[in-house]
């Protein structure tokens, strides 16, 4: 919304009428939190100190109210007042609600994320400029009309797209026909089908630590609950599985043995190997996330797990929304047969199947040579835009943190030196137009980390954030 700095009503007035219009429309509802004051001043380019006297205001009026250390929440709605009776409590609903919530940091990175013109120096997805929009228009353009189907498709995924996955793992070294492949919308969702239709509650998800994991609620909100593994130069520790104990109940292993989420690290081959055997002894199950794997830059990764898999206990991730286009929702699941059908059962009862026309593009963009072009190019791209972030902190952060050069997927691991609040480093960044991960939300203990991704922000960028990003670093040690 644009207030209007013409109208003789006072911006005070309009920001008020703003807040009531979105409750009265149900956009916030009774129970839920409204955006921060500071969140609000930006978002309709006012001074917070009119969106706080708009707050008194409808305080004032038994509209809204604030908590200390919880925000300010929608109480009433106009009609309630009207009506001098209290509405529902949809807050009450919301927080009953089996699913878990996102992060407050999490919550507000996506939001952040579409603010215009702020710099994601964060997010791990590929620019828009580094996705074949071009090439997947032309498919679409030059595709046969009987070839495209807006039906549902059958229970495990296009039987043309599970043929041409099959062939790329076959590649790859992993042997899984199209019976024991399930395609699903991305690697979330796959999290997502094995927590609701593997584990049971009480679970142990055993995982390295830092992870992924840690900042998504699929396996919590399935009341699981993780034990962190460390890593070292090779990888997941595998002598820290004899840590596991028997009274967990159902345990499973999560990794991502190549270039890591978030540290970028590689598992060595040797280490892969002796995970493979371990967890095939003592009968553990192992998910592999294997998203980032055709992600190299200097070196491919060695084989991966799955493919040194003997006995059917690597249930194998894969995706091309890190290769190809995050909106394309398109990914798979590599398992025992049994497993697979068990995941597509549950994932009908969900959504009846992914994107017919998301499929569809797949299929038509790994027959058509397409992919291992784009990859070479991607792989080219990322080598650039890594080469000339690691340039500038070299230049701007020598002296502020400590950095390994990441031999592929997006993402620097950064770790500063001085004592710094993640949370406030994040506020003020934001203010400063620029987002980031910091690592807390991967391990509570990465206080003093960050992840940086060189996938998503432009050279321009770069040079822009890596040097405020060091005066805003200076100005919170000062």
């Amino acid at each position: 919304m644009k207030l209007n700095r013409k109208s003789p009503v006072p911006l005070r007035k309009q920001v008020e009428e703003y807040i009531t219009n979105q409750i009265a429309a149900g956009e916030w509802a009774t129970g839920s939190r409204l955006p921060s004051q500071r969140t609000l001043a930006e978002r309709l380019k006012v001074n917070r100190s009119t969106v706080t006297a708009a707050f008194e205001e409808l305080t004032a009026q038994g509209l809204i109210a604030g908590n200390r250390g919880g925000g300010t929440k929608v109480i009433n709605n106009t009609w309630g007042l009207m009506a001098k009776q209290k509405p529902a409590d949809w807050g009450a609903y919301v927080e009953a609600g089996q699913f878990k919530p996102n992060l407050p940091m999490i919550r507000t990175i996506n939001q952040a994320e579409f603010i215009p013109d702020i710099i994601r120096l964060g997010t791990g997805e590929l620019s828009p400029d580094l996705i074949p929009s071009d090439e997947l228009a032309k498919l679409f353009l030059n595709a046969p009309i009987h070839s495209l189907s807006l039906g549902y498709s059958e229970p495990k995924g296009n039987l043309r797209l599970r043929e041409e996955v099959s062939k790329f793992l076959k590649l790859k070294g992993i042997a899984a026909d199209p019976e024991s492949i399930l395609i699903v919308s991305g690697a979330l969702q796959a999290l997502q089908l094995i927590s609701i239709g593997l584990l049971d509650r009480g679970s142990t998800i055993v995982l390295e630590k830092p992870s992924y994991l840690y900042s998504v609620h699929v396996f919590q909100s399935s009341g699981m609950r993780f034990y962190g593994l460390p890593m070292d130069s090779e990888g997941l520790m595998v002598d820290r599985l004899s840590h596991i104990k028997k009274e967990w109940g159902k345990t499973i292993i999560y990794s991502i043995p190549s270039f890591h989420y978030p540290t970028g690290k590689v598992m060595t081959a040797a280490r892969r190997k002796s995970i493979v055997n371990a967890c095939e002894y003592m009968r553990l199950p192992i998910i592999e996330d294997d998203v980032y794997q055709d992600l190299w830059i200097d070196a491919p990764p060695p084989p991966s797990l799955k493919s040194m898999d003997r006995s059917g206990n690597v249930l194998y991730i894969g995706s091309l929304s890190k290769v190809l286009s995050p909106g394309l929702r398109i990914g798979w699941i590599v398992g025992e047969r049994s497993v697979i059908n068990r995941l597509a059962d549950i994932k009908m009862q969900n959504d009846y199947g992914s994107s017919a026309l998301s499929q569809w593009a797949a299929e038509e963009y790994m027959s058509s040579g397409m992919h291992e072009a784009h990859e070479s190019y991607i792989r080219d791209q990322l080598r650039i835009r890594r080469d000339r972030m690691l340039d500038l902190l070299s230049v701007y952060f020598s002296d502020l943190a400590e950095w390994s050069k990441p031999s592929g997927g997006f993402y620097i691991w950064l770790k500063l030196i001085p004592n710094i609040d993640p949370n406030a480093l994040f506020e003020c960044a934001l203010a400063s137009g620029i987002l980031l991960n910091p690592g807390v939300l991967y391990d509570r203990g990465a206080r003093h980390h960050l992840r940086l991704s060189y996938a998503y922000v432009s050279k321009r960028e770069m040079e822009q954030a890596i040097p405020a990003l060091r005066k805003i670093i200076v100005n919170l040690v000062d």
